[in-house]
C-alpha cells in the first residue's frame, strides 16, 4: 500500500477545500466523478474532501526496512479510498479503474486535555501521497506526491515505491494486508497475489 515513500513525503499540506456530492462527472457515472481528476498538462489534482471517503486504515511508525532509522518522533498515516471503488472491490475483492487511494501522515501527539497517556493525531497534515489505478497510466497505476493544495505530477518510473508494491502488494499493487476490513474479504474471493501468498508460506515456515 503506498507508506513505501512514507519519509520522502512529509511536506506540509493545507487542508482541502471544495465539494464533491453525487453530481455525474464524464460518461454519467459518479464512479467518474470519484475517480481521478487530471489538469491540462496531466497532473493529477488533489482529491477534494477525501476524508468523507471509506477509511480502510492507521498505522503508527510503520517501516519496510529492518534497518531504518528511528525518527525522533512518532508519525500516524491514515488511508482512504474513493467509495466507487470501495463497493468494487466489497463484490469482487479487485480494484476497478479509476481507484483512488489517498495516504494522509499526521504527527504523533502526546497527553492534551483529558488524555494522560498514549497518542493522538495532529491536527495539521504532514503530508499526502495518492495512488491511483488508471489504464492509460504506465503499468496501470500512478504515485502522486502533493507538497501542497493544487496539483501534482506523477512519480516516474523507476521508482522504489513501485517495485515494492509490485514485489509485496496482497492485491493489484496494493497493500490490501494492511487494511483489516479488506483482507478476509481478498482470500474469499481469490485475489490474493502470488507473491503475497507465498510471502505468507515463507513466514510460517519460519
Amino acid at each position: 500500500m503506498l507508506r513505501s515513500s512514507l519519509l520522502l513525503f512529509l511536506l506540509t499540506v493545507v487542508p482541502q477545500q471544495g465539494t464533491v456530492g453525487p453530481s455525474r462527472g464524464a460518461g454519467g457515472s459518479v464512479a467518474a466523478a470519484e475517480g481521478p481528476n487530471y489538469t491540462v498538462n496531466g497532473e493529477l489534482k488533489m482529491p477534494e474532501r477525501y476524508r468523507e471517503w471509506v477509511f480502510l486504515t492507521s498505522g503508527v511508525d510503520m517501516s519496510y526496512s529492518p534497518n531504518a532509522a528511528i525518527a525522533g518522533h512518532s508519525m500516524f498515516d491514515n488511508v482512504f479510498v474513493n467509495p466507487s471503488a470501495y463497493r468494487a472491490f466489497s463484490e469482487t475483492g479487485r480494484w476497478p479503474d479509476k481507484t483512488t487511494l489517498v495516504l494522509e501522515v499526521r504527527a504523533a501527539e502526546g497527553p492534551s486535555s483529558i488524555n494522560k497517556r498514549g497518542h493522538t493525531q495532529s491536527r495539521e497534515v504532514m503530508g499526502i501521497e495518492v495512488h491511483v489505478k488508471d489504464s492509460k497510466l504506465e503499468g496501470g497505476w500512478g504515485f502522486y506526491e502533493f507538497d501542497g493544495p493544487g496539483s501534482a505530477k506523477i512519480v516516474k518510473r523507476p521508482a522504489s515505491c513501485y517495485e515494492c508494491h509490485e514485489e509485496h502488494a496482497a492485491v493489484d499493487t496494493t497493500f490490501v494486508q494492511f487494511y483489516p476490513t479488506l483482507l478476509g474479504l481478498a482470500k474469499a474471493k481469490g485475489t490474493l497475489s502470488a507473491p503475497y501468498l507465498k510471502e505468507v508460506a515463507s513466514d510460517r515456515s519460519k
